[in-house]
């Protein structure tokens, strides 16, 4: 590893964001959660949960949409909501869903500086009634087209860089926000010990 890719990944892990991540529920298309999770790491997510209850786990992501994103997040997978929220809990304070309904608030009221799992649904049917029961709120992203939804990874991009926004006037990028445990886990994963 050269001294200068040494430095491009300490760069990325000390911006790498702790208190914010995306949960995917039963997305079909690989090629669509690859897509997010460039989106989140160009951003300093750290962390995705992939939540499949209803279809089979995937067992890789699409390659040409993620640009080997995947390689450099925590990707955590479950295929049970109840196993899944309560990992959100212990790590989260804020759970919001998208989904369009009368009590949803628009994106751009949302305090992404405070600790939030954003929860996006499959792409026919959005976030399932069930999982909507886990989470303390709902929030739309404001259009005004006849079509009231957008492709999934393209909602979730437009939501990470409102919240990226957000949390860079606030500072948030400017300190080192994972722990020591999780520095030293990635440290190892990325090869950084290595050299």
């Amino acid at each position: 590893m050269t001294p200068e890719r040494k430095q491009k990944l300490w760069s990325v892990l000390n911006k790498r964001q702790n208190d914010i991540t995306v949960v995917l529920e039963n997305v079909f298309d690989p090629h669509n959660i690859s897509a997010v999770m460039r989106t989140c790491d160009a951003v300093g997510v750290q962390d995705v949960y992939v939540l499949n209850t209803k279809i089979a786990r995937h067992k890789k992501w699409g390659t040409k949409s993620s640009s080997s994103a995947a390689k450099w997040l925590t990707v955590h997978q479950y295929d049970n909501a109840g196993e899944c929220f309560s990992s959100l809990r212990k790590h989260y304070s804020t759970i919001l869903t998208t989904h369009l309904s009368g009590d949803a608030v628009s994106l751009h009221t949302v305090d992404f500086t405070k600790s939030i799992a954003l929860v996006f649904g499959n792409e026919h049917e959005g976030v399932s009634e069930e999982i909507r029961k886990y989470a303390d709120g709902n929030f739309v992203i404001p259009q005004v087209g006849i079509i009231r939804s957008l492709n999934i990874s393209v909602a979730c991009a437009v939501t990470l860089y409102e919240a990226f926004r957000q949390k860079n006037i606030a500072g948030h990028y400017d300190k080192t926000h994972l722990g020591e445990m999780q520095i030293e886990k990635l440290v190892e994963e990325w090869g950084l010990d290595s050299v």
